[in-house]
């Protein structure tokens, strides 16, 4: 079975997109609508821009879904039996999936991007990759220490980002250093993305998307929050609204695709993280780029 995953925040590189937006004519016609949906020329900072203008949260989180999602309604061959996305991700697969409208899965992805920043200015706060420790042991570590710290992303065994206050994270990397952890780096990101300090975005975005009309999608989805395939859409929306305060379960979602059948998973969009990842999970997997 095949299983078509979509990259977040992050996987963004200038230059994205370019080929694609001079290659197919359907592609250039969906970044051209981009364009006017947005109010701004997100095409010239993803062709021309520098990686610090495309780092900005409100230019990255619609410029990695256009081009995951451009890459996908343009591809011949794409027939999903089921779909995933890590973090913002999930807005790319549920556009794939008819979920989500093309337009409206960018109009929401845009509002997330902006709450999100917002949220981040009302509260200096980071992320930080711990690698080579158990799950359960950085669970504890953050458990141990005063003020918000938790475990954000399970990314793949031994691979898990924490998120909080910029002071708890500073603890956070020294006490993991001393249980053990091969290595704790601190993220170049503006906030504590999926960790309680994005509750005033979930609050915004709960709004948007309690307005967006949302299909039936043509295929399950398996969800960040619950690490599990659902089609239905009042508990896809309800996933939805939960995942900006909520930890990313990739490792399981992984495991769940694996369990249910998916052989083979292709990457749909800038990047190759997804696909390295899916590895480290499940070795015999088959991984590709769209």
């Amino acid at each position: 079975m095949k299983a078509y995953i979509y990259p977040g925040q992050g996987a963004q590189f200038p230059g994205m997109g370019k080929d694609l937006y001079e290659s197919n004519a359907q592609a250039k016609e969906l970044f051209d609508k981009a364009n006017e949906i947005l109010g701004f020329d997100i095409t010239k900072i993803m062709f021309e821009g520098t990686a610090e203008e495309l780092k900005q949260t409100k230019v990255t989180q619609p410029a990695v879904f256009l081009h995951s999602v451009i890459l996908s309604l343009t591809s011949s061959d794409f027939k999903p039996d089921m779909v995933a996305g890590h973090s913002l991700g999930e807005f790319s697969a549920l556009v794939a999936n008819k979920a989500l409208s093309f337009e409206d899965g960018l109009k929401l992805v845009y509002k997330r991007a902006l709450a999100m920043q917002k949220a981040c200015e009302v509260n200096p706060s980071t992320m930080a990759a711990i690698l080579g420790l158990p799950d359960e042991k950085v669970e504890e570590v953050c458990a141990s220490i005063e003020g918000v710290v938790v475990a954000a992303n399970y990314n793949c065994p031994g691979q898990l980002v924490i998120s909080g206050s910029n002071e708890a994270i500073v603890v956070a990397c020294e006490k993991m250093k001393e249980a053990g952890a091969k290595r704790a780096l601190p993220l170049p990101v503006g906030g504590a993305f999926h960790s309680p300090l994005m509750e005033p975005a979930r609050v915004e975005l709960e709004n948007a998307i309690s307005e967006t009309k949302f299909n039936k999608p043509t295929c399950p989805v398996y969800q960040n929050v619950t690490a599990k395939p659902s089609m239905d859409i009042e508990v896809i929306k309800a996933n939805l609204i939960k995942q900006l305060t909520a930890p990313v379960k990739w490792t399981q979602i992984v495991q769940n695709m694996v369990a249910d059948g998916a052989t083979n998973f292709t990457e749909s969009g800038p990047g190759k993280v997804l696909q390295g990842l899916v590895k480290k999970i499940h070795r015999e997997a088959e991984v590709a780029g769209l």
